[in-house]
């Protein structure tokens, strides 16, 4: 294993790295180090907690020469807000000795105010797609001098629906830059974004998603339903010395909320809930609160799953098994960090089977059953998504989708018009590309008299 002083930096990051306290760098940033420094285009994968944020900027920051430039030069794309301050943060410790300026900017916060910190020039940007775009719309962010840009987490990024911002960015930013990339997942998403931006990628790979880690140890449990969940989850929960800090993942957002209130019953000061519907100083105080230990268990969606470092998580409980097997390493991957010994659980219904074998023949392990335990209720509470269905025969007001066929001929060409808002309008739109009255309400008030 190598150490840092054989990766050749600067002074600065040495002295930086030394302050940290670390002495070996991990297998992503020992191997993305020289490829980064060259100026090729790069493409890692590499899970959470394998350092990655060190693995680019490291190489960055060794080349990064001062200047007073407004215009950043760097440009880092997260998925959340609560991986920009993360990023932010790191790279403030990594460049302790440096003269360089980095800003973070995401939505949920106060755009101007963001404006106003561009103005005063910066070196590296860190930001959510959504409000980079937003910033570069309103012309207020100036995109021409970047010259390398890294996009962390992409897997996620394409999950959130951030396409549509990526593809308007990259069409912001010069043609001439380095493209560095990494993911935990290689999905086709991910390959067309490749195939499309990259030139002549090299790729850099460590840790296949679907490899167990060996320090975490794993069990499962077959419930029958969302609240018998529920009470099996605080049946475990009552052995506070073992279950220190827990970390449990649900579904969706709707199912975050469901349980928090099922929980808060119990365990209202020692718990804290996160996704993405909760507010910026929501998300950011569960996490602080979660993370000091002031609050012992945090309820949490798959969007967190992936880059927050949280420290000494004891147990990554599944409350819902993931549709995506690999999303099932993210979590766990949570726990038994820096070489400490985690615990995961996952809860599974009988609908949920199919996704838990998916799952075990992904890191070809089989996760080994533990017996429900008989001092836990059985709940015959439903979730609306898990109550049958309604089938009400013979309403008139109501068609069976099955009895729906194709039309018996084409519509006619007066039929088959679309409405376009009557020739004025149309006229108007071509001329002033929006209807003139719109929003204009002294222009209205004034045409009615």
């Amino acid at each position: 294993m190598s150490t840092f002083d054989e990766l050749n930096l600067s002074n600065q990051l040495q002295y930086a790295i030394d302050d940290l306290g670390f002495v070996q760098p991990t297998p992503i940033q020992e191997q993305a180090f020289s490829v980064i420094l060259s100026g090729k285009d790069m493409v890692g994968i590499a899970q959470t907690g394998t350092g990655k944020t060190f693995a680019y900027m490291m190489p960055i920051l060794r080349d990064l020469k001062f200047s007073k430039q407004v215009t950043p030069r760097v440009l880092v794309l997260v998925p959340t807000r609560e991986l920009v301050l993360q990023v932010v943060e790191e790279i403030e410790k990594l460049a302790a000795y440096i003269n360089v300026r980095v800003l973070g900017v995401y939505g949920g916060a106060n755009i101007n105010t963001q404006k106003r910190a561009i103005l005063q020039g910066t070196d590296i940007i860190v930001a959510t797609p959504g409000r980079l775009y937003d910033l570069a719309l309103s012309k207020s962010l100036k995109m021409k001098s970047i010259q390398k840009l890294v996009i962390d987490e992409v897997d996620v990024m394409l999950d959130l629906g951030f396409r549509f911002q990526l593809m308007n960015i990259f069409e912001t930013l010069p043609d001439r830059r380095q493209n560095i990339m990494f993911s935990a997942t290689m999905t086709e998403d991910v390959d067309a974004l490749i195939t499309d931006y990259f030139i002549a990628p090299a790729k850099v790979s460590i840790a296949v998603s679907g490899t167990p880690l060996d320090n975490i140890s794993q069990e499962c449990f077959e419930v029958a339903n969302f609240y018998t969940k529920a009470n099996l989850l605080i049946h475990l929960l009552e052995d506070k010395e073992n279950f220190s800090k827990v970390l449990v993942f649900v579904s969706n957002k709707k199912s975050a909320d469901r349980l928090f209130l099922k929980l808060d019953e119990i365990y209202n000061d020692e718990l804290c809930v996160i996704h993405s519907n909760k507010t910026q100083n929501y998300r950011i105080r569960s996490i602080n609160q979660f993370d000091e230990g002031e609050n012992r268990i945090l309820v949490a969606t798959d969007v967190m799953a992936r880059g927050l470092d949280l420290d000494e998580i004891s147990h990554v409980i599944n409350f819902d098994t993931p549709n995506f097997p690999e999303n099932y390493m993210h979590r766990i991957g949570r726990t038994g960090r820096a070489e400490h010994e985690g615990k995961s659980i996952l809860f599974y219904t009988e609908a949920e089977i199919q996704d838990k074998e998916a799952i075990e023949e992904l890191m070809k392990v089989k996760i080994p059953k533990t017996d429900f335990p008989d001092t836990v209720e059985i709940s015959d509470e439903l979730t609306p998504e898990e109550r049958p269905k309604e089938i009400e025969i013979d309403n008139p007001h109501k068609r069976n989708v099955e009895e729906v066929g194709t039309a018996f001929h084409e519509k006619s060409e007066k039929n088959s018009q679309t409405n376009q808002g009557g020739s004025y309008r149309r006229e108007i739109a071509k001329k002033y590309k929006k209807p003139r009255t719109r929003g204009d309400k002294n222009y209205n008030k004034r045409n009615k008299k």
